[in-house]
C-alpha cells in the first residue's frame, strides 16, 4: 500500500476525531443541530478514512455509505451495527440540517455523539493495522 493512502487515511482519520471534538463542545453549548452535524461529519471523515485506503471516494455522502455497506459490512469486516448507525445518522444530519421547524432534541444530539463515539471506537483497530502495512 502506498504511503500516500496511507498519510490520507490517517489525515481523514484525525480529521474524524478533530470533528468529534466539536459536536462535544457544541453539545456542551447546547448547539444541538450543529453538534448532530458535527456528529455525523465524525462518522463520515472516518468511513472515508477507510475507503481511502481502497482509493475508493464519492462525490456523495450515499455512495460512500453504499460503498462502506458493500465492501465491509456485506464482507462482514464491519458488524451490521455500522450500517445501522450510518443510516440514522445520516437521516438525523439531514433532518437537522434540512428540514424547517425540526428540533434536535438533547437525547437526539447525545445519541449521534455516541453513535459517532462507536463509530470511531470500531474503526481505529481496523485503520491502524492497515496503516501498519506498507
Amino acid at each position: 500500500m502506498e504511503s500516500s493512502v496511507i498519510q490520507l487515511s490517517k489525515y481523514r482519520y484525525n480529521r474524524a476525531l478533530e470533528v468529534f471534538q466539536d459536536a462535544n463542545i457544541l453539545f456542551e453549548k447546547k448547539s444541538l443541530a450543529s453538534s448532530v452535524n458535527r456528529s455525523y461529519y465524525a462518522i463520515f471523515h472516518a468511513m472515508r478514512a477507510i475507503t481511502a485506503l481502497d482509493e475508493f471516494d464519492s462525490s456523495k455522502h450515499s455512495g460512500v455509505i453504499a460503498y462502506i455497506n458493500r465492501q465491509y459490512v456485506k464482507e462482514g469486516i464491519f458488524n451490521k451495527e455500522l450500517s445501522k448507525i450510518l443510516d440514522s445518522a445520516f437521516r438525523l444530519r439531514e433532518k437537522a440540517d434540512y428540514d424547517d421547524f425540526y428540533i434536535v432534541s438533547i437525547e437526539d444530539a447525545e445519541n449521534q455523539l455516541k453513535k459517532a463515539s462507536r463509530v470511531l471506537e470500531m474503526t481505529k483497530p481496523y485503520l491502524e493495522e492497515k496503516w501498519k502495512i506498507q
